[in-house]
């Protein structure tokens, strides 16, 4: 018995021709030239850049088309437009009628001074007064009575000079008549002169010492107001040792103790209108000079909104960043604020639609942004740009970019001061 191979099945074939065997080298030679341009294309980057830098150490972004917003985010503190601290108006011994957090209408009381110093010192002024209105009114009497008799004296000058006219003109008839001797007649003439210069005398002296009982009685009038005026001045300080409120509003804080004693201008307490609340934000320097009073703002806390616009701007820089106040719409103020509350704070400066536009960084906020590094192709190359309005997040790219192409924002002192550098 035999066993059965396979030559039966076995059928001779020719050699492969000259195609089949090239073929077998086709998938080599086309990887090895693939490879060889790539080697190329990396060395034609490698010659074209002075040196290369890790795309991990920048940050680069896209310029898009879009809208820029340019608006201020900030946190805000409640703050009450009204707060004013009372103080004391002289020393002594504080009673107090309220505690911090009491709700007090105007005119109610909050404390009260005892101060026996000022007391006694309005005592003493209101004697001085009453002392200097009676010599107001002595000189005013003494006044009346110069005039009197300054006027019964021109009286008596007046008549005499009369007399002496009359005496002169009947002698002056006797005498053209010869029944009077010429020296009489001259005796008549002379007493007539005499009493002119006395008339004249009395009218000058009524009004010298008119003056003068007028001028006394003036200047004790002037001290009596004085007087009068300081005494008015001391009674409204009496009456404000009584210190009430001056609107309808709430205690804030309470700087003294119940019996304490307290010098004169010593801080009390502090009352807070419930009904003006503002809000305080600190901005960055950059964007104080684009805020202006009136500007529209938003308010947001406890998922809730309120409208407000910008009250006031400080004009002072305090470590890079300047204070302003929000003030709530007419109506638009929650009832349940509190003193010293978080809100957040967002305040529209401008809205430019369909522009160019790129994330901000360091490399367009440190003064370099008129020249930024563009990649393309992993190679970065510098390129003079202009930029416009800037936001929080966004700059607005005049010229020397276009839609899509990469720029770095961030980590350019990594590239030095060559013309290309390699981003790999």
């Amino acid at each position: 018995m035999s066993i059965r191979d396979t030559s039966a099945q076995d059928i001779p074939r020719s050699p492969a021709g000259g195609i089949g065997r090239h073929r077998r080298w086709l998938l080599p030679v086309g990887i090895a030239l693939g490879l060889l341009a790539g080697i190329g294309w990396i060395g034609r980057g490698w010659l074209a850049s002075s040196h290369s830098v890790d795309a991990a150490r920048l940050r680069i972004a896209e310029v898009k088309r879009g809208d820029l917003v340019r608006d201020i985010n900030a946190e805000g503190r409640v703050i009450a437009s009204n707060s004013p601290s009372l103080y004391a108006i002289g020393s002594g011994t504080v009673r107090l009628a309220v505690v911090a957090g009491d709700a007090v209408k105007q005119g109610a009381l909050l404390a009260e001074i005892d101060s026996p110093e000022l007391m006694s010192r309005l005592a003493q002024e209101e004697a001085a007064l009453a002392s200097l209105e009676a010599e107001a009114r002595r000189a005013a009497l003494v006044t009346r009575i110069a005039r009197a008799n300054a006027a019964r004296m021109l009286d008596q000058a007046r008549v005499e000079q009369q007399a002496a006219q009359r005496e002169m003109e009947r002698y002056q008839r006797g005498y053209e008549g010869g029944a009077v001797a010429q020296v009489d007649f001259a005796r008549a003439q002379d007493a007539v002169q005499k009493a002119n210069i006395g008339l004249g005398h009395a009218r000058t002296d009524a009004g010298l010492q008119g003056a003068a009982a007028e001028q006394d009685a003036s200047q004790r009038q002037a001290l009596a107001e004085r007087q009068r005026a300081l005494v008015s001045e001391l009674r409204r300080q009496v009456e404000a040792l009584q210190l009430r409120a001056p609107f309808d509003g709430q205690v804030g804080q309470v700087f003294v103790s119940q019996g304490q004693n307290v010098a004169a201008n010593a801080p009390l307490l502090s009352v807070v209108d419930l009904s003006r609340f503002e809000v305080e934000i600190k901005v960055p320097e950059s964007f104080a000079r684009d805020l202006a009073i009136g500007m529209p703002a938003e308010l947001s806390g406890n998922n809730q909104r309120w409208s407000a616009s910008v009250s006031a701007v400080s004009p002072e820089v305090v470590n890079g960043e300047v204070s302003a106040r929000l003030r709530f719409a007419d109506g638009q103020q929650p009832a349940a604020l509190r003193q010293n509350q978080r809100l957040a704070a967002r305040i529209l400066l401008d809205t430019r639609h369909d522009v160019l536009m790129v994330e901000r960084g360091p490399a367009l906020d440190q003064g370099v942004a008129a020249r930024v590094w563009v990649v393309m192709d992993g190679i970065a190359t510098q390129r003079p740009i202009k930029t416009g309005a800037r936001s929080l997040d966004a700059m607005e790219i005049v010229s020397g970019l276009t839609e899509g192409e990469r720029i770095i924002v961030s980590g350019h002192d990594h590239l030095g001061d060559a013309e290309k550098v390699r981003v790999h």
